[in-house]
Parts: structure tokens; C-alpha cells; sequence
């Protein structure tokens, strides 16, 4: 990037910590290395608001001391391996023979458990991706219990999906996949979705599946959290040129009545 380079990518680093505090008020620690996998695990040293620039040359005195976890995608399983042949640091994996980790975990991931202890990785920049969905969710003040507060809980259930509904016609997409997810009072989690042929921004339809979903969790039990969503998306200018929109928008407000019912 233009500019990059000063101070060692410093310069750049500080910009974007700003614009990420202007933009949403929270700070973040950030990595500057020769790659992703570096960069990664040095966004991870000064944590944080901190920024921490790594060389090729910092290889062995910074990364090679560290678990085989700080690793990004090396997960428990792996790791639990490792430690079973004794290979516990990011160095002991670098010093282990190529082949003989490709003996020990498959050709592919043997080879990149190697090229990443090692400090090597040409996976590219993404700056962009497609969201695959899209929610809103709320913690209630006080625990709520479907039928005693019935109301209230049919209230809030509706303006989520006004909300999703909003989200979704913002950013010009539609879905035909509606979930909700509740938490108990004893912080157990459920979730339930339902997907349809018909893809929809639509208020009153998301309403209206969601409360499909809820017939199929158990309501005897007090709520503290409850959620909607709206998956397997896409872009609604696509598929209106193609006549596969139904109600493209939040036009369809629920009406009135429907915040009285939960379902």
C-alpha cells in the first residue's frame, strides 16, 4: 500500500487503529508482518491498542518460543498430537523433518504444519466477502416467561424482525432461511430455523416463520435472550432480474395485532 512501508508499516498501522475507533469507538492490537500467519499472532503480543511489527529475522527469538496453538489453524486436536510426540513449541514443530509430519497428519496438512512453523504462508488478502446472514438479538433485563409475559415477549420477537428486515433491505439482500435462537435462564442455548423456496426481506414474512420456529422449542422455561436470523442469502437486484423475489423489503411491516402473539 502507498505508504506502507514508513516506520516499518507503523504509520499505517496507527491510521487504521484510528479509523476503527472513529468508525465504532473500540480499540484493537494489530500485527504488522510479511504475511497473514505472522501478522496474526503478532496482533496478539500487545494487546491491548498495542502494534507489534515482526521480520523475517524475528522468526526464531519471537515465534519460535510460542505454543503450537498461537498457530491459526492449528485447534485443539492437532495440538493434542503434537504434544503426544513431544513437540509442544512453535520451534520443536519447525525442527521436526517435513516428511515426517506429512507421515503423521496427511500430505497436505503435514506439509502446511511444516511451511507455517517455518513462517511461511501466500494466502492472499481478502478485503471483501458476502455475508452468509444476518441477526439481531436481545438480553432482557429481567428473565421473561412465554406465556406470563406472552405480550412483552411478542413485542420484542416482532421488532427483531423489523430490525433483520431493515438490515437486510439496507444492504440489498434477501434469504429464504429464518432461525431465532433463545437462552434459558440457566444460559442454555437453543436455536431452530426453517428454510422456505421463497427467498424475502419482508417483515411480516420473517415474523411470521419465526414464530413457526418457536412451536419447536420448549416455551415452559424462563428466557433471557432471543434472537432472529435470517440465512442462505442473496442479492435481491440478482434474483428480482431473474423473478425469484418474493416481498423484497421491509415494506411489509407485522401488523399491529401480531405483537400481542408470540407466535
Amino acid at each position: 500500500m502507498p505508504g506502507g512501508q514508513r516506520e516499518g508499516g507503523r504509520v499505517l498501522a496507527r491510521l487504521i487503529q484510528r479509523g476503527i475507533l472513529d468508525a465504532t469507538g473500540l480499540s484493537c492490537s494489530i500485527g504488522v508482518a510479511p504475511n497473514k500467519l505472522l501478522a496474526k499472532m503478532a496482533s496478539e503480543f500487545q494487546k491491548p491498542g498495542g502494534i507489534s511489527i515482526i521480520h523475517e529475522s524475528d522468526l526464531q527469538r519471537l515465534i519460535w518460543p510460542l505454543p503450537c496453538r498461537k498457530i491459526n489453524g492449528i485447534g485443539p486436536k492437532t495440538d493434542e498430537k503434537l504434544q503426544a510426540l513431544g513437540i509442544h513449541t512453535i520451534g520443536e514443530l519447525a525442527a521436526q523433518p517435513c516428511q515426517a509430519l506429512i507421515e503423521r497428519f496427511g500430505p497436505s496438512h503435514g506439509a502446511w504444519l511444516h511451511e507455517a512453523a517455518w513462517g511461511r504462508d501466500d494466502s492472499p488478502v481478502v478485503t471483501h466477502s458476502e455475508p452468509v446472514s444476518m441477526s439481531r438479538e436481545t438480553t432482557f433485563e429481567r428473565d421473561l416467561h412465554a406465556v406470563h409475559d406472552k405480550a412483552e415477549l411478542g413485542a420484542i420477537l416482532t421488532r427483531l424482525c423489523q430490525q433483520v428486515a431493515a438490515d437486510l433491505s439496507a444492504k440489498g439482500y434477501v434469504g429464504r432461511t429464518i432461525g431465532i435462537k433463545l437462552r434459558y435462564d440457566d444460559f442454555q442455548s437453543v436455536t431452530r430455523e426453517l428454510t422456505v423456496e421463497q427467498y424475502s426481506a419482508d417483515a411480516r414474512e420473517i415474523r411470521r416463520l419465526a414464530g413457526r420456529c418457536l412451536k419447536r422449542v420448549d416455551l415452559t422455561r424462563r428466557l433471557r435472550l432471543l434472537g432472529v436470523r435470517v440465512g442462505h442469502l442473496a442479492r435481491a437486484d440478482e434474483l428480482a432480474s431473474a423473478g425469484a423475489v418474493g416481498q423484497a423489503g421491509p415494506a411489509g411491516e407485522p401488523k399491529a395485532g401480531d405483537s400481542l402473539s408470540l407466535f
